[in-house]
């Protein structure tokens, strides 16, 4: 092999060793999108431990929190087709989902306890007062969601990490690598605007 030969050789392996770097997140679940099950497994390993921490957060419960934290893995394998990375980031979207579930295992429980405190009341009665509280919560929800769509992508997502997810605005900075004071600027506008599309009086 001629020493031109020789330098392309490694020139070569140096690009092929640079390509071999570990894929980002939002990678990661394209790949588990398409079915990848080596994939998920390398996204259960980057995030089952911080799903598992925010889902304690929320439940203070270590075994419903871990049944929890597989859900929304199994979650997250179910329904990657439908992350889009042009309205945040995976880390955003998977702490997300998780907060949400475990938003919803602490409300089914406390719906649990309240049907049982109502044991007495007319069967009538009861069911009205579920159905309207179902009403109220799902327009809360669809506002809310309406609302953060008029966000700017980082005001969006740091809203969403900051509120949902739990995380500190040191975190959140870190998170979406932007300077912390840029963070929390977002953070002001983003609510500020979230009041008054809510109608929110201070």
């Amino acid at each position: 092999m001629s020493s031109g030969q020789r330098r392309l050789s490694a020139v070569q392996d140096d690009a092929s060793s640079a390509d071999d770097g570990p894929a980002s997140l939002e990678q990661v679940v394209s790949q588990v999108a398409r079915g990848d099950e080596e994939a998920f497994e390398d996204l259960f390993r980057r995030v089952s431990g911080p799903v598992l921490g925010l889902v304690r957060r929320v439940l203070r419960d270590p075994a419903q929190s871990e049944e929890v934290a597989q859900e929304v893995l199994v979650e997250v394998w179910r329904t990657a087709t439908r992350f889009d990375p042009d309205r945040g980031s995976a880390t955003s979207w998977i702490m997300t989902m998780a907060h949400a579930r475990a938003v919803d295992r602490v409300r089914s429980a406390q719906s649990a306890r309240a049907r049982e405190e109502k044991v007495g009341r007319r069967e009538t009665v009861r069911e009205y007062d579920e159905v309207a509280e179902e009403v109220e919560v799902r327009m809360e929800q669809q506002a809310v969601r309406r609302c953060l769509s008029g966000l700017t992508d980082l005001q969006r997502e740091s809203v969403q990490l900051a509120y949902y997810g739990g995380y500190t605005y040191r975190e959140v900075a870190e998170l979406v690598d932007a300077p912390l004071g840029t963070v929390k600027t977002r953070l002001r506008d983003g609510l500020i605007r979230l009041r008054d599309c809510l109608g929110v009086t201070a």
